[in-house]
């Protein structure tokens, strides 16, 4: 007597798989986007969960580190948040819960609850409270539109002291 069965897999994901659930996992991701061999950023998260529909999204639940570099390959900023989230069909990225963007040359941090990053112009954008604070000055206000290596930043509603020098 010879018995065997089958195991047909699209049976096997409608039991085993729901549709909220990532089509990939990845731990310890290390993502390096370089043009004419200069590094343009570089990605690190320790938990990336990959989804397709209904957009391309590929979310960080366990945190993410982006840092970005000028065009010699020379680190510009550096944004850290406790969650993050990329979609690929749009170009965008955003960071929330105890989102840092770090510019070291200015030593200048900002600090919000929520940060956007668009790929295609590079700029960086929010509509919640933002603080910067630098060695000298303490600055905040509600909103926030800056360059992707913080080196130009406008406030959408200042607030705070600013110090002006003669």
């Amino acid at each position: 007597m010879h018995c065997s069965c089958v195991n047909d897999i699209d049976t096997i994901k409608q039991i085993t798989f729901k549709s909220t659930d990532p089509e990939q996992k990845t731990e310890e991701l290390y993502v390096l986007q370089t043009e004419g061999g200069f590094p343009q950023f570089k990605l690190y998260a320790p938990l990336a969960e990959a989804y397709s529909k209904p957009e391309q999204v590929t979310k960080f639940k366990e945190g993410i580190k982006v840092e970005f570099f000028d065009d010699g390959g020379k680190q510009e900023s550096v944004l850290t948040g406790l969650y993050g989230e990329i979609n690929e069909t749009k170009g965008t990225m955003r960071v929330l819960d105890s989102v840092q963007l770090y510019n070291p040359a200015r030593k200048q941090t900002l600090y919000t609850e929520a940060l956007y990053w668009d790929q295609k112009d590079s700029l960086i954008f929010t509509d919640k409270m933002v603080m910067i604070k630098s060695p000298t000055e303490l600055i905040y206000g509600k909103g926030i539109r800056a360059k992707q290596d913080f080196s130009y930043y406008e406030f959408l509603e200042p607030q705070g002291r600013i110090s002006i020098k003669k």
